[in-house]
């Protein structure tokens, strides 16, 4: 009988466990479910006979090592930062692992391990990274196989709140990792655009974001993603012009988030600078007195530093984020970036009725027999409600399914990998478009 363990149940994973438990009835598995909180896992195995329920400290060596031990495979849904953890663990036991996170030098420092081991280690398995990787190779192949030369390649995914649900000024909702939002961008962002190499430091990556039309809901703004250079080689495509990755959200996001990186409002080293901060608008005053090193109130600065269009929109999103309420800052924050995240949490949940959205994009530009093609393909998948979320479905499935196939051999890949070779990503994206997570393609001169 083999046995699955999963690191991590959180919101992200709920989609996953369903797959996982609906696999292992029919193949006679087991799945092993660790948690720091046993209670969550217990809430969502629904007393499947095909379930363990675990609490965890994934910090303990000892703990892992046991869990790990009994496992055919591991998948970890902790956050990234501790991937590493359950990696040595995989590594000395030589067990294959699956996780929905990016490659860190960490796990990349182990690849002569884990290929020496003859296992598996397949990262960037969820949506983005993952569904982003395989549905454009996808294209890319297919392109080069017909004899096509690609120019442009852009790729640009997001998850959102559902138009139905969207009824706050900023037009997003969390639906998962919190840190990772109100982080997203800090790293800066670096990519090519008409043979040029453009880099953006973190204080211009949501300035005047551009725009696509996705099809049914209009105008989406993008921001540039991290380092796209890296998978110009992965996806072979050395010799396009221009090669991005971005995120998607609405424009008035992009807006109002750009004010919030320049005051700031996001710094994770400024304890010394607030800690006699006493209340939001105590905080938002000496974020405003450090733009000119004078006094100032968020209607001056809006005045000064918005365009008038603008000016409204931004005190609205301030106004709902709280940030100038005289309210008590919580106890627990050691920086901006914790106070903002307390208050985001709290004023953009997703509540239970709530639903959220995937929205995906690929344009990719190409010549063949001295034609310039345009080809889009775009995907939507909404959540189902607050826990099977459209992002759980999309992070989860990719990795659930991954799971099953290397299990019965239909992935007998071994070493680091992502998943931009077809040995996986045929299989994945078949089932995936079984499951109604499947693409919408048009093409132009």
């Amino acid at each position: 009988m083999k046995k699955i363990l999963l690191f991590g149940a959180g919101k992200s994973a709920t989609v996953l466990i369903d797959y996982l438990l609906q696999e292992a009835a029919v193949a006679g598995w087991q799945v092993l479910i660790a948690d720091a909180d046993k209670n969550q896992v217990l809430a969502k195995i629904n007393n499947s006979p095909f379930a363990t329920a675990v609490q965890v400290d994934i910090t303990k060596s000892e703990q892992r090592a046991e869990l790990v031990q009994q496992a055919d495979i591991v998948i970890s849904m902790m956050p990234p930062a501790l991937h590493f953890l359950v990696a040595q663990d995989c590594v000395a036991y030589g067990k294959s692992l699956l996780t929905a996170s990016y490659v860190d030098d960490q796990i990349r420092n182990l690849q002569s391990e884990i290929e020496n081991k003859n296992i598996l280690f397949l990262c960037e398995m969820g949506l983005d990274p993952g569904i982003d990787h395989m549905s454009a190779m996808e294209m890319i192949d297919g392109i080069k196989a017909k004899g096509g030369t690609i120019t442009s390649f852009k790729s640009h995914c997001g998850g959102l709140v559902s138009p139905d649900s969207d009824n706050n000024p900023w037009h997003y909702k969390i639906s998962w990792n919190p840190r990772n939002i109100i982080l997203a961008g800090s790293a800066g962002a670096v990519y090519k655009e008409q043979e040029a190499v453009l880099e953006k430091e973190y204080y211009t990556v949501f300035e005047n974001a551009e725009t696509v039309q996705f099809p049914g809901l209009g105008e989406l703004a993008w921001y540039p993603n991290r380092d796209s250079l890296g998978y110009i080689p992965l996806y072979q495509l050395q010799d396009a012009e221009t090669f991005i990755r971005t995120t998607l959200r609405y424009p008035a996001f992009c807006r109002g988030w750009d004010y919030i990186v320049n005051l700031g409002l996001t710094d994770t080293d400024d304890h010394d600078n607030i800690m006699d901060c006493e209340t939001y608008a105590d905080w938002l005053e000496r974020k405003l007195y450090l733009v000119e090193n004078r006094e100032m109130e968020l209607e001056e600065y809006i005045s000064l530093y918005v365009p008038e269009e603008f000016e409204e929109e931004l005190k609205t999103q301030f106004e709902f984020l709280g940030l100038s309420a005289n309210i008590k800052l919580p106890k627990a924050a050691q920086c901006s970036a914790d106070i903002l995240q307390f208050t985001a949490e709290a004023k953009l949940a997703m509540q239970p009725q709530d639903k959220d959205m995937i929205v995906m994009l690929h344009e990719i530009e190409y010549t063949i027999e001295g034609s310039k093609l345009k080809v889009e393909s775009w995907l939507r998948v909404d959540g189902t409600d607050s826990l099977r979320t459209a992002m759980a479905k999309t992070v989860g499935l990719p990795l659930g399914i991954a799971t099953k196939l290397i299990l019965n051999g239909t992935i007998a890949l071994t070493g680091l990998q992502i998943p931009t070779s077809k040995a996986i990503y045929e299989p994945v994206l078949q089932e995936l478009r079984m499951a109604g997570i499947s693409f919408t393609e048009s093409s132009r001169q």
